[in-house]
């Protein structure tokens, strides 16, 4: 699994490379992660806008635009600048419900200079999907995306 993750962060290093524009780096981020990740439904950046998540570069169905900061997963995830492992969305308090099919999700923040700029969200439609070899690897990756904002 190390192996895997060391290797989408060189495909997406590769693809981002000298390039400023941060939409167009998201955008080719999450098709990466959505492509390559096994047994997802969505996948996608919420940035910092005023305190608060809006909707960014996403693969998948249609999502909620506005999360606010503490609520859901993502909001959490916002607020406690930490990475959010939920085996069961169906038991997360004030979880935020875009698409029903979600069972699981992982939410690892981004930070530049300690501050967090954004989210990297993904959902998958089965329990305990993710574990803490994706943690570590999703939190590898986020910090090369975090050089988008610099």
């Amino acid at each position: 699994m190390r192996l895997f993750y060391e290797s989408l962060y060189q495909q997406i290093d590769a693809l981002t490379q000298g390039e400023s524009d941060l939409i167009a780096n998201l955008a080719n981020t999450s098709a990466v992660l959505f492509d390559a990740l096994d047994n997802i439904n969505w996948c996608g950046f919420y940035v910092v806008k005023n305190c608060n998540l809006v909707l960014g570069p996403f693969q998948g169905k249609p999502a909620c635009i506005h999360i606010p900061n503490g609520r859901g997963v993502c909001g959490t995830a916002l607020k406690t600048k930490k990475t959010q492992l939920v085996d069961d969305v169906h038991a997360f308090d004030g979880h935020i419900a875009c698409d029903a099919a979600s069972m699981s999700e992982i939410v690892v923040p981004i930070t530049v200079d300690e501050k967090v700029v954004a989210v990297l969200d993904i959902d998958a439609p089965f329990k305990s999907r993710f574990d803490q070899r994706d943690k570590k690897g999703l939190e590898h990756i986020a910090m090369l995306v975090s050089r988008y904002w610099r």
